[in-house]
């Protein structure tokens, strides 16, 4: 399975709760925080949803 890695780039204050809840289930903490992910349709439905809040390449 192909994998992505997930870096948060921008803050959550001030963001509805759906992203912060988004973010938080994506498995990042706090800005410059990188994960790898397996690219499933769901993950890459989580990523379009805070799209600007997070840097995404290929792994």
């Amino acid at each position: 399975m192909e994998k992505v890695k997930i870096t948060q780039v921008r803050s959550i204050i001030k963001r509805p709760k759906d992203q912060k809840q988004t973010i938080k289930a994506l498995g990042l903490h706090k800005i410059n925080h990188t994960v790898e992910k397996n690219a499933t349709p769901q993950i890459m439905g989580m990523i379009r949803k805070v799209a600007h809040l997070v840097k995404v390449e290929q792994a």
